[in-house]
């Protein structure tokens, strides 16, 4: 009987060493590259949670630059945060933050520059949203209606959606195009269905232009969200 076994387990043992030597490269291989897979993964995480963390400090910098209302250090902080930490959000929040210092100073072409840059390189619609709502009010302060008309007159994901056509509104009034100007507003009032403390402020802007909101009702005809092209 034990013989018997040890004939069985001899017979499996030579069955397993067949299996292996036929087999055994391309098992090791592919628990070397699972392996390598795991371990590259908790790399990244760690090199994501670092990155973080150093974007971070450097964006305490920028906001202790500002308090102290030092330009030359923000730019130079915000520099280190572009070259560094392009891909992390505070590179975003950093030009923002320095785009609203420049143009609180009177430099608008610094602050256009910046909120270009995340116009053009910003891979967050929200953050790039934001930064053509301010790029658009850049614009209008040195002049140019043109040049805003067509940044508002673009896509908008649709929490922005109202923003930009009260903004293009505003553009319309400023370049004496009243009609246009209403149409945008009355869109952007459709699009703010549930937000009625902004329709307030948006029925001022319609009643300058001779339309009577109240008789207009809670609802106006249903616009397809978006920006007019």
């Amino acid at each position: 009987m034990a013989s018997h076994l040890d004939l069985e387990e001899q017979e499996q043992l030579d069955q397993l060493k067949h299996f292996w030597k036929k087999h055994g490269n391309w098992i090791t291989w592919a628990l070397t590259l699972v392996l390598a897979a795991y371990a590259g993964w908790n790399f990244y995480q760690y090199w994501q949670k670092n990155e973080a963390v150093k974007a971070a400090a450097l964006f305490d910098e920028m906001e202790r630059a500002v308090t102290a209302q030092d330009a030359s250090k923000l730019d130079r902080v915000l520099q280190d945060i572009r070259e560094k930490h392009a891909q992390s959000v505070y590179a975003a929040q950093a030009v923002l933050l320095a785009a609203k210092f420049h143009a609180d100073k009177g430099d608008a072409e610094r602050a256009k520059a910046y909120l270009t840059w995340i116009v053009e390189k910003s891979t967050d619609l929200g953050y790039q949203s934001i930064a053509k709502l301010r790029l658009a009010s850049v614009l209008v302060d040195m002049k140019d209606y043109s040049a805003a008309e067509k940044l508002l007159d673009s896509s908008y994901p649709p929490e922005f959606t109202a923003l930009a056509l009260e903004r293009l509104g505003d553009v319309h009034q400023l370049s004496a195009r009243s009609d246009q100007a209403k149409a945008a507003y009355l869109k952007a009032w459709d699009n703010l269905s549930n937000t009625p403390e902004y329709r307030r402020l948006l029925a001022v802007k319609l009643n300058a232009l001779g339309v009577d909101v109240q008789s207009m009702g809670k609802t106006s005809p249903a616009v397809t969200p978006g920006v007019p092209s």
